[in-house]
């Protein structure tokens, strides 16, 4: 997603403009509105997560933290039945994986025929710790979701794992941020680039933890 940080090269590389035009955004009234598509898109087909947006916009506007957390967490459970959705009623074609399913193997990253079907084995293990580990950790959501989709799990169970694990990762962004505001803005502001790498290893890391757990 992002390269690594370079000095010395112009006066800002893509993150960082990125991230300036979020803080923008977070002072009018787009900013929401924006948080909750990308959160939405996330759990279903969007590869960039929704956590360094939510905390551009907690740290910029702090008394906003836990209105922009709520926010991102029902766009992330609505997102996520959309996925269940895609997965139940559009993924497959006869006996043979639809349009969609191979858009989604041919362009979004992580997001492969084999890893895919080793996830849907694990929901014959314990559908409900999947579908919050994936929730809480940097594991990509949407194939847990478009997988719970297509095995059928259990949708009230799916909901309320989705809604428990979602929730308490942003929330806990959100309190934190509005517990220690301004040095945690300073901080942000100036590793800016360092943390979204580091945010970016920890995502690399969720797929190779799936792969991991399912070999």
């Amino acid at each position: 997603m992002e390269k690594p940080e370079i000095s010395g090269r112009n006066d800002r590389n893509i993150i960082r403009r990125m991230y300036d035009w979020v803080l923008h955004w977070a002072e009018t009234p787009y900013g929401a509105p924006a948080l909750f598509i990308l959160a939405f898109a996330e759990s279903s087909f969007f590869p960039v997560p929704p956590d360094i947006l939510l905390i551009a916009l907690a740290v910029s506007v702090r008394s906003k933290a836990f209105k922009y957390a709520a926010l991102c967490s029902i766009g992330s459970l609505i997102g996520g039945l959309f996925g269940y959705g895609i997965g139940h009623l559009f993924w497959y074609s006869g006996t043979e994986f639809s349009a969609i399913a191979n858009f989604f193997f041919d362009n979004i990253p992580g997001f492969t025929v084999e890893l895919f079907d080793k996830v849907r084995q694990l929901y014959n293990e314990n559908a409900f710790m999947v579908v919050f580990t994936a929730g809480f950790t940097p594991i990509p959501y949407k194939i847990i979701t478009i997988a719970g989709g297509v095995s059928d799990i259990n949708l009230p169970m799916f909901l309320v794992a989705s809604a428990v694990s979602r929730s308490l990762r942003f929330f806990l962004v959100a309190g934190f941020i509005w517990k220690f505001g301004e040095p945690i803005t300073r901080l942000i502001d100036k590793y800016f680039n360092k943390l979204a790498i580091l945010f970016t290893i920890l995502l690399i890391g969720g797929v190779m933890a799936v792969k991991l757990l399912v070999h």
